[in-house]
């Protein structure tokens, strides 16, 4: 009986190390345009951060590289942005200096501001709760009408400046995750309701083309409520924004102090998204935009599953899934410039950023940098996890990956994926090619996995040192750079076909570029 069992376990073992994945690729067979709604937008922390020269850089780098069009962020009209205060009368007084620093900034390098009306200045809050380390006043304005001129004047400001074709490009999203209260809003959501019109009145007074919506709310919250409310009441709505992170307990971890377990759920995050997009079918306005204005593994800023390989692995898992039901995903969030809990003391936290606060790539950079790598047409693919493009120049570019689910049962993210994981051996790779024109390409290799642009084991390699010196910083970044990791020339004859084969690791992710010469 036991020697029975000893061999059944090995011939299991055997199909295993032997498992082989085939993905087929027809060049001449194309299934239509590249939907890009992963890097329509990214988020960030808050706007006062949006004036560091570190942040200014990173972004324009991120922009650069993973190819993002708009950002998000918190505390647009906190006291730290200097927005609105009163005279001794009670008469408002507008100051946008600050605003107009970041916002110039963002259209200088190509970007556009998804443009999110809070937290409520001091001067024209009902009360004085707030969240966060930087104090966001979270609570009702105290006069309505005060709300809906700042909400116009602001508006105005920004068509005066930037001009009309160039905000009406841009959205107006109506506060952050209002059905966390207390948290990010004290009161109810009948207040709410009064809250957005209020201000879709003060945007459309501006342009009536202006986008405005919401509710913005955590865990795909308010979607048919949102709706209907504007449908009964004619208050317009242009989109339906809110959020979803794959964890599954929770909303809120002001702090950073609460432990997170990563979803078992393999339509965590896509499955609150698609949804989202039924429940926009199903009412009476089916058209209207979808916008997931967060997302992440996780809604900690103290979870090392972002800084964690796995991340990039599922990133692209959530987005392959989520197919076109969403207008855009915006990862939350693209630095760990990021000071919700306050300053970070610590090279890595488990921050939600694509880079560390001194700039470093982690792997989930890497996902967007492939994914944007991608070429604008994409192919016929049977294969769920792997994306498969060519552009006009006749190259062609696979995008693969494997997600598997990793955490121990009775574990937390906290105490898993802050230590060194090795990846076991996961299956056979063959990648098929056929119908490709003839001549000589360069076949480039890329990949994110264990120890392979892993910037946290690296850095668990050098003792977790809690600072970082100069010589630490340059030997990571240099590890890290995201480098081709093979390079060959292959000629493609008269049969017009070509295998490459390979094998993967648990969460490993790899872009081939076949480049034609």
């Amino acid at each position: 009986m036991r020697k029975g069992i000893l061999l059944l376990g090995l011939l299991i073992n055997i199909l295993w190390l032997n498992a082989q994945r085939t993905i087929n690729i027809d060049f001449n067979k194309t299934a239509g345009t590249l939907n890009t709604m992963f890097k329509e937008c990214v988020g960030a922390g808050r706007a006062n951060e949006g004036l560091r020269a570190d942040w200014q850089q990173q972004l324009a780098y991120v922009h650069q590289q993973c190819g993002f069009k708009y950002i998000r962020m918190h505390g647009l009209l906190t006291d730290d942005m200097a927005v609105y205060t009163e005279d001794n009368k009670g008469n408002p007084v507008y100051n946008y200096m600050y605003v107009d620093a970041l916002y110039d900034y963002l259209v200088s390098i190509g970007m556009k501001p998804f443009v999110e009306l809070g937290f409520m200045p001091n001067a024209l809050a009902s009360g004085n709760k707030t969240i966060f380390w930087w104090r966001g006043n979270v609570t009702p304005p105290k006069d309505y009408m005060k709300w809906e001129g700042l909400i116009k004047n602001l508006v105005q400001h920004f068509t005066d400046r930037y001009g009309v074709q160039e905000v009406k490009s841009w959205y107006f999203e109506v506060w952050n995750e209002p059905n966390l209260s207390p948290g990010f809003w004290s009161s109810t959501q009948e207040e709410y309701f009064k809250l957005y019109d209020y201000t879709v009145r003060a945007v459309k007074s501006v342009n009536e083309n202006y986008k405005v919506g919401g509710p913005g709310t955590a865990g795909a919250a308010w979607v048919p409520e949102m709706i209907e409310h504007c449908a009964k009441n004619n208050i317009p709505i242009d989109f339906i924004s809110t959020h979803s992170y794959g964890v599954g307990q929770g909303f809120l971890d002001e702090y950073g102090n609460g432990g997170t377990v990563l979803s078992k759920d393999e339509f965590a995050v896509s499955g609150d998204v698609l949804n989202s997009r039924k429940q926009i079918e199903n009412s009476a306005t089916k058209n209207l935009e979808l916008h997931y204005t967060e997302w992440s593994a996780s809604y900690t800023p103290a979870d090392p599953i972002h800084d964690s390989y796995h991340e990039a692995a599922y990133i692209l898992e959530k987005i392959k899934q989520v197919g076109k039901a969403a207008n855009s995903m915006s990862y939350w969030v693209f630095t760990d410039i990021f000071e919700e809990p306050g300053p970070r003391y610590t090279p890595f936290h488990g921050g939600f950023g694509l880079l560390t606060i001194q700039g470093l790539n982690k792997p989930a950079f890497y996902a967007y940098q492939y994914l944007n790598r991608l070429g604008a047409i994409e192919l016929e693919n049977k294969d769920a996890r792997s994306f498969i493009c060519k552009d006009e120049k006749g190259n062609v570019q696979v995008l693969l990956w494997d997600y598997t689910y990793t955490l121990p049962d009775s574990t937390n993210n906290q105490n898993f994926y802050n230590k060194d994981i090795p990846a076991k051996h996961k299956e056979k790779i063959k990648v098929r090619f056929s119908n490709l024109p003839t001549g000589k390409y360069i076949l480039e290799l890329y990949k994110t996995g264990y120890r392979v642009n892993d910037v946290y084991t690296d850095y668990l390699d050098l003792g977790k040192p809690s600072q970082l010196n100069k010589d630490m910083i340059t030997q990571l970044k240099n590890k890290n750079a995201g480098r081709a990791i093979e390079k060959k020339m292959i000629i493609i004859s008269k049969n017009n076909s070509y295998t490459y084969e390979s094998s993967i690791n648990e969460n490993d992710v790899v872009f081939i570029h076949l480049k034609r010469q």
